[in-house]
């Protein structure tokens, strides 16, 4: 499995996006499109087939 962790402290760029997201908080988590705001266990064992 490939991801890309993105540190909004450290990168600019990255809190921009996750802005563009309607986020505000982390974690952020996108899997094919869809994004995930939060810890949710449920969702993201939905999403990644676990």
């Amino acid at each position: 499995m490939e991801f890309t962790e993105k540190n909004i402290r450290e990168d600019l760029d990255a809190m921009q996006e996750m802005v563009q997201m309607n986020s505000q908080s982390t974690p952020t988590t996108v899997i094919d499109g869809e994004v995930i705001i939060g810890f949710d266990q449920q969702k993201l064992s939905e999403k990644l087939g676990l």
